[in-house]
């Protein structure tokens, strides 16, 4: 048995809510449990791509996810700012599992800009991150070369 009383092969519920922001390219809810993620896809020219500057110059992103959670998804009471190692962290993962699916510039020469809020958590919001994320790029037209499940 689990933690929280499930048997080893117990799924969580899992809802999904698409499109739930009107003026968005795309967006989408995912819930497993008690975790949510609200994702948003932004669309832009390739003046949007984020820049990276590194020791040997810079790096331009045309896919990059930014991973928002804060403190009140878990009950508590914090500090909103900019992202500490957390959201770095959960940030890069998410970005890393859906970086693959994201079509070649020639196939699709859009900037993409994926956002993931995590309203509340009881574990795996980097996953649900990754879920609701593939669902928004969906919304958004976006020529996944296949769906990613966290």
């Amino acid at each position: 048995r689990r933690i929280d009383g499930r048997a080893v092969s117990q799924v969580r519920n899992i809802t999904i809510e698409l499109p739930i922001l009107p003026c968005t390219h795309g967006s989408a809810l995912f819930t497993r449990g008690t975790t949510q993620a609200i994702s948003t896809i932004t669309l832009g020219d390739s003046q949007m791509q984020l820049v990276n500057p590194t020791l040997h110059g810079d790096i331009n992103k045309r896919f990059y996810l930014q991973y928002n959670f804060p403190p009140c998804s878990v009950g508590e009471v914090g500090r909103v700012g900019s992202p500490g190692r957390r959201e770095v962290g959960h940030g890069d993962l998410a970005e890393r599992a859906l970086r693959p699916s994201i079509p070649e510039q020639k196939e699709f020469p859009y900037t993409v800009r994926a956002e993931s809020l995590i309203t509340q958590s009881d574990g795996s919001s980097s996953m649900a991150t990754v879920c609701a994320c593939s669902l928004g790029l969906m919304d958004a037209g976006v020529p996944v070369k296949s769906p990613v499940a966290g």
